[in-house]
């Protein structure tokens, strides 16, 4: 028993262990950087780099069972640990080593509370507006809420990991003690759009419309997803049909009662831990042009009653507390509808962040003392040998 534990851990502690490890990470970012083409980079880095297992259809139609680059970042950490610290020689010549062995390993762990913890969404201001949450880039949900209620605003939210699975035929059923009626979901379509219904159609028509499903986005932040449902009054089995999409102008209205309760679905709503203001939007063009040349925020964060203010512009974002704000974008002001010029900010919160720069540091640090030594040995050496 002893001896299949002894082969256990030479194999993986072994190069040719490493070697096979190092190849698939190959393979697996070549077919990625080729899938990205087709089915854009949130589908190719959830299937490749955010997986345990996967399956790749070679040339559209041979499957091939593969490792996801998720298990093998953990594979190599298991053949780090058993070959480059625990199985290496100690001594004070693989000092360097050691360290800097443990800078790769705090460069994967780095990325595996990234890949666990983070969270990224984007929110947009007009001057003077402030916000306490933001919206997710890809995820949706659906929020309920009584119409007209004071704040604070309490909402009823359907996570979209309830809905999103759906198959054709599938339907969930959703009820709450707070709500009057309960919602049925009955379909779900990534990226779709409503289409006005013509003389011919037959199925799936609500309100004079239906849902036609398009192609999924290369970007999926641009994807507008719509889903069917039902609503029925607690305690009956008589429903209405209604539909909802993510780019519509206004949420679903419902009465009930002699209450109107308004149904949404949205882009996934997370809350901050302070406040953010903008203050202005400075926005400049190449002289002669309409061409962007730069554009930033002055903003002002309030936490706990204390306000600071920000300049965030290209490659100088505010960071506070693990949060990170980037200058994403603008939307351009719209006289013809009453929209002012819009500032969208990139929001990120990656406990994370500073991994890559530590692990770097602390690597330089071991390579470094590593090459020292190796010197100081070499020159010893030659000193004893002219010396003799």
């Amino acid at each position: 028993m002893a001896s299949i534990g002894k082969k256990i851990f030479a194999f993986l502690a072994s190069y040719g262990f490493a070697c096979f490890i190092f190849l698939m990470l190959f393979v697996l970012t070549l077919l990625g950087t080729f899938e990205q083409v087709e089915h854009g980079l949130f589908d190719v880095q959830k299937k490749y780099f955010e997986s345990y297992f996967l399956v790749h259809h070679l040339f559209g139609v041979v499957p091939i069972p593969l490792p996801g680059v998720f298990l093998l970042g953990i594979m190599f950490s298991v053949n780090l640990i058993c070959g480059g610290l625990i199985r290496i020689r100690k001594g004070k010549d693989q000092i360097g080593n050691l360290i800097a062995h443990g800078g790769i390993l705090l460069l994967i762990a780095g990325g595996l509370v990234k890949s666990v913890f983070a969270i990224s969404g984007q929110v947009t201001l007009a001057e003077d507006q402030s916000a306490e949450e933001f919206y997710s880039y890809y995820d949706w949900e659906i929020a309920v809420a009584e119409a007209n209620q004071p704040p604070p605003y309490e909402e009823q939210i359907i996570p979209a990991d309830q809905f999103i699975y759906l198959e054709d035929g599938d339907t969930a059923t959703f009820e709450s003690s707070v709500l009057p009626f309960s919602i049925t979901v009955n379909d779900y379509m990534r990226n779709c759009e409503p289409t006005f219904a013509g003389p011919d159609a037959k199925d799936g028509v609500i309100d004079g419309f239906y849902l036609t499903e398009k192609e999924k986005d290369k970007e999926a932040g641009r994807n507008a997803a719509g889903v069917y449902l039902s609503i029925a009054a607690t305690g009956t089995t008589e429903s209405e049909d209604h539909i909802l999409w993510g780019w519509a102008d206004r949420p679903l209205a419902v009465e009930m009662g002699d209450k109107t309760w308004v149904v949404d679905l949205r882009k996934k709503l997370m809350p901050l831990p302070f406040t953010v203001r903008l203050n202005k939007f400075n926005h400049e063009l190449h002289p002669g042009t309409r061409m962007d040349a730069a554009f930033s925020s002055d903003v002002t964060r309030l936490e706990d009653g204390i306000e600071q203010d920000y300049h965030i512009a290209m490659n100088e974002p505010l960071r506070h507390s693990g949060w990170t704000f980037y200058q994403e974008s603008y939307i351009p002001a719209d006289p013809r509808i009453g929209r002012p010029v819009m500032s969208s900010l990139a929001v990120s919160m990656n406990p994370a962040d500073q991994f890559p720069l530590y692990a770097c540091i602390v690597i330089s640090i071991g390579l470094t003392l590593h090459f020292l030594l190796k010197l100081s040995k070499y020159l010893r050496k030659e000193t004893k040998r002219r010396t003799a």
